[in-house]
């Protein structure tokens, strides 16, 4: 079965294979000033719900993750006080990355569907580290098969109107000593005043570490009904995101 890009599709949960539930409370560090998530705390649901997935499985410590590129389609936002079910499962394999789907369905309506590709590190190293035959035996049922490749499609600024400092705080930062992908969803949500509406389809894709210290740059483009977004360094592409709004 040919490779196909990896979180670009959003899919059902599997039939069979593992599938991993939690609960959570939206909480006011969650929302924005009308009460509804935001994408950087929509991305840290799908981050914890993943360690505390890996932990179930008991698989190997020896091994981290980092995420490449993500996707978060925001049929019905989550408010403040919802109680959410959160399901995550895997959806692709690939040689040192896997596809993991995280669905949030909400006790008041809440109907968001996210989709991340997931690279396998060393800990020690940071370097890729092709899947482990202890995750391929955990996760490899669900996938039936599917097998998706890690490869960027967002394209880089041509020639942007206007470009304004980025601060990257020491709070953002994880054990990588990079910003964590949750935190770097702040410039999405900067970025696109608001979202109003919040409903659509926000991409991010994660092309080089943003870290402390270094001169960063934000860059906006309007075109077509979306809003294109990326993070640089003396013109190099650290992050490239695009939003969406529902039609």
């Amino acid at each position: 079965m040919a490779a196909v890009p990896g979180a670009s599709e959003l899919l059902d949960p599997p039939a069979v294979g593992r599938r991993f539930h939690a609960e959570r409370k939206v909480r006011l560090g969650d929302v924005d000033p009308r009460g509804e998530l935001r994408l950087d705390a929509t991305a840290r649901y799908m981050q914890d719900i993943a360690s505390d997935d890996a932990a179930d499985a008991e698989l190997d410590g020896a091994w981290g993750w980092v995420v490449r590129r993500s996707m978060i389609d925001v049929r019905q936002p989550a408010v403040l006080d919802e109680v959410v079910t959160v399901t995550t499962f895997c959806t692709g394999l690939g040689r040192s990355w896997a596809e993991r789907t995280t669905i949030l369905a909400g006790s008041l309506g809440a109907d968001i569907a996210t989709v991340s590709i997931w690279v396998q590190v060393a800990t020690g190293t940071g370097r890729p580290a092709a899947l482990t035959r202890q995750f391929v035996n955990a996760y490899g049922s669900a996938c039936d098969g599917r097998k998706v490749s890690a490869r960027l499609v967002l394209a880089a600024p041509i020639a942007p109107a206007s470009v304004i400092p980025w601060a990257v705080r020491r709070a953002d930062l994880d054990p990588f000593d990079h910003v964590n992908n949750a935190a770097n969803w702040a410039f999405v949500e900067e970025s696109v005043n608001g979202m109003m509406p919040r409903r659509g389809r926000a991409e991010m894709e994660f092309v080089g570490p943003v870290t402390y210290g270094t001169s960063v740059q934000s860059v906006v483009e309007r075109a077509d009904g979306a809003t294109s977004m990326w993070l640089l360094n003396e013109g190099s592409v650290l992050s490239a995101a695009r939003w969406s709004p529902a039609g």
